[in-house]
């Protein structure tokens, strides 16, 4: 320090002494840095619980072992939330994208349309724009759901701006479920209904075994005898006779799927709508295969022809549509007689008056069967009235002869109905 201190005043002083030897002079002091040391954690160490001090069983230590399950509890929570953070902002990210792509290929310049025709691919289809009588053929985007795609099913097409014209399919409303009638058509497994739910009627069920059931489940044997299959089965007869109930035993011991639609589906005032929807109808029938087409109420569209242009154009599909209706029907039989391929069809027609349909549609080669439906004799009567019952607490007294039996003009429905209100 006195070294120090005399070299500091001789240099005030002006004075030029040489320095002593062994003494370095430091302007600044030079600090040690801070050396800290790293420790390499392995994961196994990372893993490993802290070692809680004592290690004797005491209430110290499990006061601090409680401290240590409370930091590894907000360290997981720490680590969870994190995590979801992470996710959250990765699938934020790739939706913006994902939604990005879609509105670039949508376009800004949309409209809506009806589809027309529907091909096969479902890659292209027939439009016309609401409020046009035009139809354009253009493409279907991969980005367009096909399960919604129908025929008459309300889209958006893309516009192209350079030539106003429609560009491309790019989407399906969701509320075309209630405009179209294409997708009105219940395709249901085969019903639980058997024969030993029907009584009487053996005549009946007998010739719709030997016209519906043989050529869907043993198409050979008409191929051996050289002979074709029926075209199609018309059932006819008064209401509650049992028809339908019949044509869905028939589809449970063929294990084929069963395809309802009625005649009104069919009702359309412009020319040309219902053939395309007999078209749908058929083509969800092939897609559906082994199947059966179950046609009720038949006579709203299949009426006689008159001279008289009264008839208004409230039943407008056509005889032509009709007839490629049952058309379809045959194609599908013959393709499966001559060509052995997986699919079968068969279609059953349900009405309540024969003679009022045109003799056009029901002449053999469209119809090769039919089979009339009378109300229920007496004997028959009993049978119905034993299968609704037999699953019923009823009293000894209640029998079929005091609750139904003076009633002369019952129906099996109306047997099923008296049945169901004696009960209640």
């Amino acid at each position: 320090m006195h070294v120090a201190g005399l070299l500091t005043l001789e240099q005030q002083m002006g004075n030029k002494i040489e320095k002593p030897k062994g003494i370095v002079r430091r302007d600044k002091p030079e600090h040690m840095p801070n050396r800290i040391a790293f420790r390499n954690i392995s994961d196994i160490d990372a893993t490993k619980l802290p070692t809680v001090l004592p290690k004797r069983q005491c209430f110290l230590r499990v006061l601090r072992l409680d401290r240590t399950k409370d930091y590894l509890q907000m360290e997981e929570e720490f680590i969870a939330r994190q995590a979801l953070q992470m996710t959250r902002k990765g699938t934020t990210a790739r939706k913006r994208e994902e939604k990005r792509v879609v509105e670039n290929l949508r376009g800004k310049a949309m409209t809506l349309a009806r589809i027309m025709e529907l091909f096969e691919d479902e890659k292209h289809a027939v439009v016309t724009v609401e409020g046009l009588k035009m139809e354009w053929y253009i493409p279907i985007l991969s980005i367009v759901d096909k399960d919604l795609l129908c025929v008459n099913a309300l889209v958006l097409v893309r516009i192209d701006r350079s030539r106003v014209l429609p560009a491309a399919v790019v989407g399906v409303l969701d509320d075309t479920k209630m405009n179209t009638v294409a997708l009105s058509y219940k395709v249901e497994k085969a019903p639980k209904n058997t024969f030993e739910d029907i009584g009487g009627y053996e005549a009946q069920i007998q010739e719709l075994k030997e016209s519906v059931e043989l050529p869907l489940t043993h198409p050979e044997y008409y191929e051996e005898m050289g002979i074709s299959a029926p075209k199609g089965v018309i059932l006819y007869g008064e209401p509650g006779t049992g028809k339908t109930l019949l044509a869905k035993a028939i589809a449970n011991s063929t294990k084929a799927r069963f395809i309802r639609a009625t005649g009104a589906d069919f009702v359309k005032k412009e020319p040309g709508e219902g053939a395309k929807l007999v078209r749908s109808l058929f083509k969800l029938a092939r897609e559906s295969a082994p199947c059966i087409v179950f046609l009720d109420e038949i006579d709203a569209v299949g009426t006689k022809r008159f001279d008289s242009t009264s008839r208004g154009q409230t039943k407008m599909i056509d005889e032509a549509g009709m007839s490629r209706m049952f058309e379809a029907s045959v194609k599908s039989r013959g393709q499966c007689l001559s060509y052995s391929i997986s699919w079968m069809v068969s279609m059953l027609a349900e009405m309540s008056r024969i003679d009022s349909l045109d003799p056009a549609l029901i002449r053999s080669g469209r119809i090769d069967r039919k089979i009339e439906f009378t109300k229920p004799d007496d004997k028959t009567k009993q049978k119905i009235y034993s299968i609704h019952t037999s699953a019923m607490s009823i009293a000894k007294d209640v029998t079929y002869e005091n609750t139904l039996g003076k009633q002369k003009t019952l129906s099996g429905a109306e047997i099923k109905a008296g049945c169901l209100e004696k009960k209640g």
